[in-house]
C-alpha cells in the first residue's frame, strides 16, 4: 500500500513536470536506435568520398560545416514554420517535394519522413493503450489478490490527470493526410504535437543531422569513433550559431547554399558499391 502511494505520487510529479517530460521524451528521439532509419542515410557523405573529396579528418569537418549550413537554409525552415503552423503540414509537404530537386536527397527525405512519423505514431497509441493495464497492474500484490478499492482511485485520477497534462495525447485523433511525408515539415509538426518548443525541435534536428553523419563517416572508415565523437564536440557551438541564426527563416528564404554537395549526393545511385541509400 505505502509503495503504491509513494509510486503514484512519484507518477503524478512527473506528470505535471513538463520539463521532465520533455527531457525524456528529447533523449529518446534523439537515441540512434529510434527507428527512423537514418542508419541508411549519409546525406552524401559516402559519393563524396568514393569520388575522392572527402579523405581525412580535415576534409570531413569541412563537408560537415558545409552540410550544416546548408541545412539551415534548406531544412530548417520547414521544421520551424510546420511547427509554428502544424494545420498546414499538408502544404509545407509539398512545397518541400517541390523544393528538393535532387532525387535522392528527395527520395531519402520521404523514407525517413514516413519513419518518423510512422515510428512515433506507434509509440504513441501503444503508449496510450497500454497505460491503465500498467496502472492497474500495478495495483495487485505479489499473491495475485486485489489490492483495496483506495489505491485503484488513486489509479483513475493519475489516469485522468495523465490524459490532461500528457503532451503526446496531443497526437489523438490527429491523421495529417500527406502525399510525400517529406522529414524536415514532418518532424516540425510531429514535434510540435509531442509538445516540445521550437527551440527544442530545431536544435533536436540539427543534433540528429549531425549525431548520422558522423556515424556515416565511422562506418565508411574516414574517422574512428573517438575522433567522431571529438568532432561532434567540436561541432557542437558551429552547428548551435547555424541554428540560431537560420531558425527564424521564412519559407521564401530557403536556399541550397552548398551545390557541390548536392551534385555528390546525386551521384549514389550510379556509385559502383555502396553502403548507404543516400
Amino acid at each position: 500500500m505505502e509503495a503504491l502511494t509513494q509510486q503514484s505520487a512519484i507518477d503524478q510529479r512527473f506528470l505535471t513536470s513538463a520539463s521532465g517530460r520533455n527531457d525524456w521524451l528529447v533523449w529518446q528521439l534523439a537515441d540512434s536506435a529510434f527507428p527512423t532509419g537514418s542508419f541508411a542515410h549519409s546525406a552524401g557523405l559516402e559519393a563524396a568520398w568514393q569520388h575522392g573529396e572527402v579523405r581525412n579528418r580535415v576534409e570531413l569537418v569541412s563537408f560537415l560545416e558545409a552540410s550544416l549550413r546548408q541545412l539551415g537554409h534548406s531544412s530548417l525552415p520547414f521544421v520551424a514554420t510546420a511547427h509554428a503552423e502544424p494545420e498546414r503540414l499538408e502544404e509545407f509537404d509539398e512545397l518541400c517535394d517541390a523544393f528538393t530537386t535532387n532525387h535522392v536527397a528527395n527520395r531519402a527525405s520521404r523514407l525517413q519522413g514516413k519513419a518518423f512519423f510512422t515510428a512515433v505514431e506507434r509509440i504513441v497509441n501503444v503508449g496510450q493503450a497500454s497505460s491503465l493495464p500498467v496502472l492497474a497492474a500495478s495495483c495487485r500484490q505479489n499473491d495475485g489478490t486485489k489490492m483495496p478499492t483506495q489505491p485503484v482511485s488513486r489509479m483513475s485520477a493519475l489516469q485522468s490527470q495523465t490524459t490532461s497534462n500528457d503532451p503526446s495525447l496531443n497526437w489523438a485523433g490527429w491523421k495529417p493526410a500527406l502525399r510525400y511525408f517529406h522529414y524536415a515539415p514532418v518532424f516540425g509538426a510531429v514535434t510540435n504535437r509531442l509538445g516540445l518548443n521550437r527551440e527544442l525541435a530545431t536544435r533536436l534536428f540539427f543534433f540528429s543531422h549531425l549525431r548520422s553523419l558522423l556515424a556515416a563517416a565511422v562506418r565508411l572508415n574516414v574517422v574512428g569513433p573517438m575522433d567522431a565523437q571529438a568532432i561532434q564536440l567540436q561541432l557542437s557551438s558551429h552547428a548551435e550559431a547555424i541554428r540560431t541564426q537560420c531558425e527564424r527563416l521564412a519559407l521564401d528564404d530557403i536556399a541550397q547554399t552548398s551545390p557541390l554537395l548536392d551534385l555528390w549526393q546525386g551521384t549514389q545511385d550510379r556509385l559502383y558499391s555502396r553502403l548507404f541509400q543516400s
